[in-house]
């Protein structure tokens, strides 16, 4: 049995005690920032206290960073643990849901007992267009826009997030853009949401440490709102110590190292361009990609057998992220994390060899 997410690694280590090369997690394959390392090691003696409950020295960092008031950001165990705090400070009657896409927005729109919407985003292109517009109306109270969207790796035009912006504005929708992939797209700032901060009342950026500095282990999420009301009512809901004091120290150290952000882009950008490629050239057909992580389909055509492809790929030590529970999907789809060139090279390989 394994869990609905990828980075299981733990359900799929192989018998003999080998832990697979885990492609179902989006992560930087850089890992955690050297920086951040030496501050865990160098603070790790005063983590006997508690942590600051609300976050002052990381919300003024990320202040400075966004160049925004620090009142308008709320820290997190995680961006889904902000998720859940969300919804539990609105609970909306009516929320609204792209699908396929990251499940703990339906999960934890569940808890909350609303009712809860759906557009689906069509084979092949899998991209939002005009026709959701007509879905955000005054009874939608929430609405969660994961821009580049998970699992497909599609980035929305940034005029269709305009049109999206202007409606839920119009109809006084919260507005949730999950943009924890933005910093591994070829331009991060140009395709941002956050310009519309000052201009929108009810607007929340989901930003996370957990994928671009790979703090997937510490847990450091954090939210930009459009008001310090909308920070202090999320920032209120749920536990009161919500960050660690590692992942504090971790994320402070890693705000400073700007030449691993870059390090990080030009490796995602090289490596996405090698595999794309190498992995139509196999069969596979390869169905969207702008971030670090590459969603693909097994075609009808295919000489990879679905109903074993999983298994035959762990067996030969690579965990892949099946799509095949996202509501709208099948066990033909797949995600596969963009890492580095000798672990992509060793992909290629098993797929090569599961062909032969």
């Amino acid at each position: 049995m394994y869990m609905i997410h990828g980075g299981d690694i733990y359900s799929a280590r192989l018998s003999g005690g080998k832990t697979p090369l885990d492609f179902s997690s989006n992560l930087n394959p850089l890992g955690l920032p050297k920086a951040s390392v030496r501050a865990i090691k160098k603070e790790a003696a005063g983590f006997a206290v508690y942590p600051d409950p609300l976050c002052r020295r990381l919300r003024s960092a990320l202040g400075v960073e966004h160049k925004t008031d620090p009142e308008r950001i709320v820290c997190g165990a995680g961006a889904a643990d902000i998720i859940y705090r969300i919804v539990r400070c609105y609970r909306p009657g009516r929320t609204l849901l792209l699908s396929p896409a990251f499940s703990e927005y339906e999960k934890a729109a569940a808890e909350a007992g609303g009712e809860t919407g759906y557009f689906r985003l069509e084979y092949p292109r899998f991209n939002v267009d005009t026709s959701l517009l007509p879905l955000i109306t005054n009874k939608t109270e929430l609405f969660f826009l994961c821009n580049p969207n998970n699992p497909t790796g599609n980035l929305a035009p940034f005029e269709m997030v305009e049109a999206i912006i202007e409606k839920c504005n119009a109809t006084q929708t919260l507005l949730v853009i999950d943009e924890c992939f933005n910093g591994f797209l070829d331009d991060p700032a140009g395709n941002s949401a956050d310009r519309f901060l000052d201009t929108v009342s009810k607007l929340v950026i989901l930003k996370a440490f957990t994928k671009i500095y790979a703090m997937a282990g510490l847990r450091l999420g954090y939210a930009l709102c459009s008001t310090p009301e909308i920070a202090g009512g999320i920032a209120n809901t749920g536990q009161s110590w919500p960050v660690s004091l590692p992942a504090e120290r971790a994320g402070l150290a890693a705000l400073e190292d700007q030449a691993y952000l870059k390090r990080s882009r030009d490796l995602v950008r090289r490596e996405r361009g090698r595999l794309k490629p190498l992995l139509s050239n196999l069969g596979l057909e390869v169905l969207g990609g702008e971030a670090n992580y590459i969603f693909f389909r097994l075609p009808e055509d295919s000489l990879f057998r679905k109903e074993t492809f999983f298994q035959d790929m762990l067996d030969r030590g690579i965990l892949l992220r099946s799509c095949g529970n996202y509501p709208s999907l099948d066990d033909s789809y797949y995600r596969a994390a963009v890492k580095k060139p000798s672990d992509n090279d060793t992909l290629i390989a098993a797929l090569e060899d599961l062909l032969s």
